[in-house]
């Protein structure tokens, strides 16, 4: 299987990378000559792309969403990390919620239409080396999500699993979050097999490995108190993770 993935690997790549590279521009334009709609209408479609992209390696992703998530609230969804292709698809999914993304600030530099998108897009860029600053970022973050009524998404794992067995959370972050919008409604989902992707590495990449996004039900942030709401959510969202 590894020998025959090369071939499909490298035109993943290359579809994958297109698609970066044509939208950066777009991006620019929507943002500076229309606005922060425009801008988001743009993102929504790329995201969709690159999630309708993972076909060239026979990857399909499936939403398992049997519930009714508040339109016109602030929510914050809490996930399982195993690779960098868990994120298009929350983003598409979850798009009518306005999703702004809690990253690391190396991503801001570097990356065609990611990082444009994560320095303009509302995200929270985050110096894990200056606790401080990382902080100050968030709560900041946190506010802005709050006066836009947007939806915020954070990996409590920190780095991704590479074998798709979840790690601890460190719920620092999410507390932050919470801090400043204590109405959100918190949403639990648990990804699957995104991680075999990576299964051989960087280079070539894994084949034929359908990746869910399970949707839990939501929670009201204020319904329950702040440490039995964070351990609700981690037992919530490990509860649908196959190793």
């Amino acid at each position: 299987m590894k020998l025959i993935s090369y071939p499909f690997s490298v035109l993943f790549a290359l579809v994958f990378f297109l698609i970066l590279v044509v939208f950066h521009p777009i991006q620019w334009v929507a943002n500076n000559v229309v606005g922060y709609r425009a801008h988001k209408a743009v993102v929504d479609f790329m995201n969709l792309l690159l999630t309708r992209s993972l076909i060239f390696l026979g990857i399909v992703v499936k939403r398992e969403n049997k519930q009714e998530i508040p339109s016109k609230r602030t929510i914050i969804i809490v996930s399982n990390h195993q690779s960098l292709f868990d994120i298009p698809p929350i983003i598409w999914y979850f798009r009518k919620h306005h999703i702004k993304f809690v990253s690391k600030k190396e991503l801001g530099k570097g990356i065609p239409s990611v990082s444009y998108n994560l320095r303009h897009g509302g995200a929270a860029l985050i110096d894990r080396k200056d606790v401080k600053s990382a902080i100050v970022e968030l709560g900041r973050f946190s506010k802005k999500i709050n006066k836009n009524t947007w939806g915020a998404a954070i990996f409590p794992e920190g780095t991704r699993s590479r074998n798709g067995k979840p790690k601890s959370f460190s719920t620092n972050g999410l507390k932050t979050i919470l801090k400043y919008n204590p109405n959100a409604v918190v949403v639990p989902i648990s990804i699957n097999n995104s991680w075999k992707v990576f299964k051989y590495g960087k280079f070539p990449l894994g084949l034929f490995s359908p990746i869910t996004i399970y949707t839990h039900e939501p929670i009201e942030a204020n319904s329950i108190e702040m440490d039995k709401l964070l351990e609700l959510v981690e037992n919530k969202v490990t509860s649908k993770i196959s190793f």
